[in-house]
């Protein structure tokens, strides 16, 4: 009986859990229904609320925003409308912070997280997954010797709170592994291994001019 209910859960955790963030996703996005008049929403003319409608309104209002975002005056709208926020204290700041993560992370020619590597942390001789997110920028390029790279190490089961780090180019390992391989590997603690069909063979990822030899690591 033991070995049936752990089949049982095998089989409806991953399916509750999917069918609950599905759930949650769409439900969020629907609220975008409240923008809409309400003579205008399906429970007035059909009578009954239909689930996903706010979800497909969002995608064809971001779909659209992009398209006409590509064109000249709806850059020079959107340059407008940041003039507009850089205006006001406490907004501006949080604007600006989302706005240059978000190019960032989403930018189609970006590097951040493209890349799953294999770094020393906590400790020299204690590995654990990292993904490139770029290289030291400001004023801490100055108090910096040698060539460094950022990196952000996720903590497990949830990816979404980690550690930001720079490290020194020669210790970062680049591993034969997509991102959505390691992002398996890191949440389910090592239990779902990669499957060995990743795009790249694991190797150091830069290579420094310097006299300090890291150690090797075994793929």
């Amino acid at each position: 009986m033991k070995r049936y209910f752990v089949t049982g859960l095998l089989i409806w955790v991953p399916l509750v859990i999917t069918l609950w963030v599905l759930n949650l996703l769409v439900g969020t996005m629907d609220q975008t229904l409240l923008l809409v008049p309400e003579n205008l929403r399906t429970e007035k003319w059909l009578g009954v609320h239909i689930p996903g409608m706010g979800a497909v309104l969002t995608l064809v209002v971001v779909f659209v925003t992009g398209v006409l975002a590509a064109n000249f005056i709806g850059q020079r709208l959107v340059a407008f409308w940041e003039g507009v926020l850089a205006r006001i204290p406490v907004v501006n700041s949080i604007y600006n912070g989302v706005k240059q993560v978000s190019d960032t992370v989403l930018t189609p020619g970006g590097q951040a997280f493209r890349k799953a590597l294999l770094v020393q942390y906590p400790r020299q001789g204690s590995w654990t997954i990292a993904f490139l997110t770029g290289v030291p920028g400001g004023d801490v390029v100055n108090h910096l010797k040698g060539e460094y790279v950022s990196v952000y190490v996720p903590t497990t089961p949830n990816p979404t709170s980690g550690f930001f780090l720079m490290m020194p180019k020669a210790d970062v390992v680049e591993l034969d592994m997509t991102v959505d391989e390691a992002l398996k590997y890191i949440i389910s603690m090592g239990v779902v291994a990669p499957n060995g069909n990743g795009r790249r063979n694991g190797r150091r990822l830069f290579k420094q001019d310097t006299g300090r030899q890291p150690q090797a690591v075994n793929q």
